[in-house]
């Protein structure tokens, strides 16, 4: 009795846990070598840590990584399709690095950008845009047409925003590359483990909204 008592009981518990998971949420990552965790060692990644973090703080989610390394909006733009063919319930959109280490210009970023936040939105997938912000190398008026592209799609679209991929270390660091350098790895340029901790810890309570957002949708409709 008692053997029957216990399958019982493991039965019932597998049961539970798989209508738990069934009711994660689906996000999508996508984006380009921060997204994807370029240099990184398996599970210090934007995704692993992000999905952690959403787990200590009780979010149900399961986060998918659709980040490619050396990706431009114009790449973003062409997969997209592809991307949402999952049917992911939300998207967090992190691209743009590429395009300003290229120079690329600011208007074809902000069509290819538009283009993406457009594709998902039309399949009632809500949005995270992630803005990048630009250097000051290609003069105030590049860094300015470009730095306005996510402010202005998000309120467009009625997406969410998280204004700078970087907000943790500069946080920390503030605009000082020596300060940042020890959240950076060697090429300066993609963040270490404790680098992406600290933009996790910046991007994640926008995450958690957009999981906010989504079972708000799923309840109203």
């Amino acid at each position: 009795m008692r053997k029957v008592l216990a399958l019982f009981g493991i039965i019932i518990f597998a049961i539970l846990a798989s209508g738990s998971r069934a009711e994660d949420l689906r996000i999508t990552a996508f984006g380009d070598s921060l997204v994807q965790g370029y240099g990184l060692p398996q599970g210090d990644g934007l995704v692993p840590q992000l999905q952690a973090w959403l787990q200590e703080q009780g979010v149900a989610v399961r986060l998918s990584n659709a980040g490619v390394s050396g990706d431009t909006t114009a790449g973003g733009a062409a997969r997209i399709d592809w991307t949402l063919s999952d049917q992911p319930q939300g998207i967090i959109v992190l691209l743009g690095g590429n395009d300003l280490l290229r120079g690329l210009s600011p208007e074809q970023a902000r069509a290819n950008l538009r283009q993406i936040v457009q594709a998902a939105r039309e399949r009632e997938v809500e949005v995270l845009l992630v803005g990048m912000q630009a250097p000051g190398n290609f003069g105030p008026e590049y860094k300015a047409s470009f730095d306005v592209i996510y402010a202005e799609l998000a309120q467009e679209f009625d997406a969410l925003l998280h204004p700078d991929a970087f907000a943790g270390i500069r946080g920390v660091a503030g605009a000082d590359p020596a300060a940042a350098q020890p959240y950076m790895q060697a090429d300066n340029i993609h963040p270490n483990r404790a680098g992406v901790a600290l933009n996790v810890a910046a991007l994640g309570p926008v995450v958690q909204e957009l999981a906010n957002r989504i079972r708000g949708s799923e309840q109203g409709s």
